[in-house]
């Protein structure tokens, strides 16, 4: 005897399913391949990035080294300079005491010297008139 079978009928709505489940898994398939693709560009573009900035890298590393030089140079420049002008403000005030020294020296040599110095034009004027006057007489 042989085995009963069982045969099941297809009705419109497991048909509608079955379509439906293949378009899903058709969309599935699309929608994979495209994020594979779109994956595969990231990579690229990456792969871009990174060669950029290795270039990027190999230029401006250079640079910065010129730079810390350059800002070495610069702050011993500024430290030259600034001993510089404390030296020279050391001589400006030492211009400026001297300068100070000299006309309070002149004031003093003024005052103390004008009257004596005028007295002894007055005795000279006086005296040559004297003599002029003796001169006369004579």
């Amino acid at each position: 005897m042989d085995a009963p079978t069982t045969v099941t009928r297809m009705t419109a709505a497991d048909s509608g399913t079955n379509t439906a489940l293949v378009v899903v898994l058709v969309l599935c398939a699309v929608a994979f391949a495209a994020l594979v693709l779109v994956l595969y560009r990231v990579l690229v573009a990456l792969a871009d990035l990174r060669s950029d900035l290795r270039l990027v890298e190999s230029r401006l590393l250079p640079m910065v080294d010129e730079l810390r030089d350059a800002t070495r140079e610069t702050r011993d420049i500024i430290d030259t300079a600034r001993g510089d002008l404390d030296r020279f403000d050391k001589v400006l005030g030492s211009a400026e005491s001297i300068s100070e020294a000299v006309a309070d020296t002149s004031r003093v040599a003024r005052a103390v010297l004008s009257a004596p110095v005028i007295k002894v034009a007055a005795a000279a004027t006086g005296t040559k008139r004297a003599f002029s006057v003796l001169r006369r007489r004579r």
